[in-house]
């Protein structure tokens, strides 16, 4: 079973293996609004912890997208390059950004769980 971890970037984190794929929680596609384009990092691409390896653009504002853990990016998805609003309808499902290869796995339990993410956002 896959767990899903989140940032405080607002991004989420899906983790099978040592493969994570990554996209934006609904709570930023709502503050974004209807995205009108998104921009993706590389596949083979080596990004850090916290690196701005994505851009997000809707009608109200452009965000950067940030890697949640270090390691290689081995997959884009180009379904949000073709057609950016999938992230509006499908921010958890097929909206997702990328696939990444992480450095240390073990990083992946120092990311919010869901309890943690929903008193954030309800913080705000």
């Amino acid at each position: 079973m896959t767990e899903t971890r989140y940032t405080k970037d607002h991004e989420w984190v899906r983790l099978d293996g040592a493969v994570a794929t990554v996209g934006v929680t609904d709570h930023a596609q709502e503050a974004l609004g209807d995205v009108v384009f998104v921009e993706l990092p590389k596949p083979g691409r080596e990004v850090t912890d916290g690196e701005a390896c994505a851009v997000v653009e809707s009608v109200k504002a452009a965000s950067d997208v940030y890697a949640p853990l270090a390691g290689r990016v081995t997959e884009a998805n180009e379904a949000v390059v073709d057609d950016p609003a999938l992230v509006n309808r499908a921010a958890h499902g097929d909206g997702w950004f990328f696939r990444m290869e992480l450095s240390d796995p073990a990083g992946f339990a120092a990311l919010m769980d869901e309890a943690a993410y929903k008193a954030l956002v309800d913080s705000l």
